[in-house]
């Protein structure tokens, strides 16, 4: 439990940055991580399966953030990076 709000403490004290690989995942209600990807841009999303949407978030700089969202409402930063870049669509 202390160590869910500490965590919460963290997310909630700055924006999320894209300065290196975060060592634990990063969980609290969707609304609080949306809250901190302000600026960033949905960029692909896919389901995982029937409870869970992996979105990948990105900002014009090129960091990303991987967004793993829960049917009941929670969301938990997976992972964090830079230099993304958009796949070509396949030709057809």
């Amino acid at each position: 439990m202390q160590r869910r709000f500490i965590l919460c403490c963290i997310l909630l004290a700055g924006p999320v940055q894209a300065q290196g690989p975060i060592a634990e995942v990063i969980c609290a209600p969707r609304v609080e991580i949306m809250a901190r990807l302000t600026g960033a841009e949905l960029a692909g999303a896919g389901l995982r399966d029937a409870e869970a949407l992996l979105e990948v978030w990105r900002r014009p700089s090129g960091d990303w953030t991987l967004v793993q969202s829960y049917a009941n409402g929670m969301a938990c930063i997976l992972a964090m990076g830079e230099g993304w870049e958009a796949a070509p669509a396949p030709p057809d």
